[in-house]
């Protein structure tokens, strides 16, 4: 068995006889643009799933490649200027390759997506209303507009957004950041999707707003039963949110596991540098954070051997140059046989043990 078909097993298990597939399966995803400096690797071989009722969260900096995989899902990436291999099943029917026609059946019924600058995605001209409305008879094209109507008003009072027989005729300005977002989900589960990304859903909202923002998201996906991804740097909303996390860094998935086994024993050094780089409420207040050293490694000329080594502060527990000059894995611990990592160390208990608080790099 091949590195690569174990490591979609170990992540799916969806291959067990008698056992569905999950409603999404990502093998092998690699999504390139081409510029005028060179070939930009936005991902590489990624592999996940997510099953109806779970909630995945994808963690990781800026330009780690999370949005880019989450907008092939819904085929948003324009073909003619991209390079994408791999598959995407959506409830079975395969994305890639998919013509744009059945593309755009697919989005907005079977999967949607809540983007990160609500104020952006919905249309200045508009009213609200309205354009809950065009998505509603996008998918529904017997349904007469007085239905569409009553259903943009069904959906905005459902998320929250009061008196709204009266705001459908609002536009988007009219509305303040946390409404705008509220906005945004109902427009993304006007159809009742089984799959719903939400890439950073709470960016730019003040913490009261983002609470009720991602407990709308949980009481939703309750009455719904829809699969969710979550797009997000905040360790704070994968706690709050998530079943499994994926952590991703320079466009490749480097740990996979629960949200409890992520945020509590985490096998990557990648991930130990996220953890450490919070505040914990209980700690000392004067203690410094530790940041992660460096920078993201360019996606037009990565790194070779782990794309981490130039910022990773355990080097030396590995032997040799292994780090430089070897892509490790992502493979199975040897101490959690459930979950997957991408590292040469392969006894990570005992380097925090030996190493716990490591200086900076």
């Amino acid at each position: 068995m091949t590195s690569s078909t174990q490591r979609r097993e170990d992540i799916s298990a969806s291959r067990v006889p008698g056992r569905e597939e999950p409603y999404l399966v990502v093998e092998d995803l690699s999504v390139k643009f081409p510029t005028a400096d060179g070939l930009v690797q936005a991902v590489s071989d990624l592999s996940y799933t997510v099953e109806q009722g779970k909630t995945l969260g994808i963690v990781g900096e800026s330009g780690s490649g999370k949005s880019v995989s989450s907008m092939a899902v819904l085929g948003l990436h324009d073909m003619r200027r991209t390079y994408m291999d791999g598959s995407i099943r959506v409830g079975g029917t395969e994305v890639v390759g998919l013509d744009e026609s059945k593309l755009r059946r697919l989005r907005g019924a079977d999967v949607a997506m809540i983007f990160q600058d609500a104020l952006a995605a919905l249309h200045p001209f508009y009213k609200v209303g309205s354009q809950l409305s065009e998505a509603y008879l996008a998918h529904h094209p017997s349904a007469s507009r007085r239905d569409a109507r009553a259903k943009a008003i069904e959906m905005l009072d459902r998320v929250g957004i009061p008196q709204p027989d009266r705001r459908i005729y609002d536009y988007s300005h009219q509305f303040s950041g946390g409404m705008r977002q509220r906005a945004m989900i109902a427009m993304a589960l006007v159809n009742d999707p089984k799959l719903l990304i939400a890439d950073e859903p709470t960016t730019a909202l003040d913490v009261t707003v983002q609470a009720q923002i991602l407990d709308l998201l949980q009481d939703l996906q309750r009455d719904f039963g829809s699969a969710v991804i979550i797009i997000t740097h905040d360790l704070g909303v994968i706690a709050e949110m998530a079943d499994d996390v994926l952590v991703m860094y320079g466009g490749r998935a480097v740990e996979y596991g629960t949200c409890k086994q992520i945020l509590s024993q985490p096998m990557m050094p990648y991930t130990w540098g996220l953890l450490e780089s919070v505040p914990e409420l209980d700690s000392d207040p004067t203690q410094r954070l530790l940041p992660i050293a460096g920078t993201p490694p360019s996606l037009l000329s990565p790194p070779s051997g782990c794309p981490f080594h130039p910022r990773c502060r355990f080097r030396d527990h590995v032997p040799g140059d292994l780090c430089v000059t070897q892509l490790p894995d992502l493979e199975p611990p040897i101490d959690s046989p459930d979950r997957l990592k991408r590292c040469h160390i392969k006894d990570t208990a005992a380097v925090l043990k030996t190493d716990l608080v490591p200086s900076e790099a």
